[in-house]
């Protein structure tokens, strides 16, 4: 059984996700991590927990989601993956970052491999199916677990609101399209984990969404 422990963290309180099962073996979801004490945070946790990290994922490339892209990759010998459609944003990070006035000190993190539509993560003794969910960004995806009933959904959906959709290749109806014809159309049990705020379900989205009623 697939156990989600979520670090919020930087300034946006961007939610770091670290799914685990029995094996130890673990996938660090969006490491947002800036500063230095940050980073080390994410590090002691993992440490302390005696995870295996197996996979770096990110479910989509805004600043705010790969700020420790490049650190986590480096320090447990990772490929960050990521979809190709969002492969642009990479080359945008440290502009991004100037833009906002923030201080980064890691070198701009290379995407090393690909998830797309339908794709399978391996950990453990558990999967995760890519579902490809464009909107808020082109390369916008959800990792999903049917027999555990859990989603991370990113900036796609969040509790009774939606994600911005103003953002560099951005694309309001695309994002409501796969919202009620993919991320809705799983069973309502399903937990949905953003990647900002508390989760929410299928279930609670479908009654209490206005975007999406």
């Amino acid at each position: 059984m697939i156990k989600v422990d979520v670090l919020p963290i930087n300034p946006w309180q961007e939610n770091i996700y670290i799914l685990s099962d029995e094996t130890k073996e673990c996938v660090i979801i969006d490491p947002g991590c800036l500063s230095r004490g940050e980073k080390q945070y994410v590090v002691d946790f993992i440490t302390q927990n005696k995870f295996k990290p197996v996979r770096l994922l990110q479910t989509h490339l805004h600043l705010d989601h790969i700020f420790g892209a490049r650190f986590i990759s480096e320090h447990f010998g990772l490929k960050l993956t990521a979809h190709k459609e969002d492969e642009f944003l990479i080359g945008e990070f440290k502009s991004h970052a100037a833009k906002y006035g923030i201080p980064v000190e890691d070198e701009t993190p290379e995407l090393k491999e690909y998830v797309s539509e339908g794709d399978v993560i391996e950990f453990g003794n558990s999967i995760l199916n890519v579902m490809h969910l464009p909107g808020h960004s082109p390369g916008g995806v959800a990792y999903y677990n049917e027999d555990d009933k859990l989603a991370i959904v990113g900036d796609s959906i969040f509790r009774e609101s939606i994600g911005r959709t103003d953002l560099p290749r951005g694309d309001y109806n695309s994002l409501i399209s796969c919202l009620k014809n993919k991320l809705l159309a799983l069973d309502e049990a399903v937990v949905l984990y953003p990647g900002h705020g508390p989760s929410t379900t299928v279930g609670h989205e479908k009654k209490n969404n206005s975007f999406l009623i």
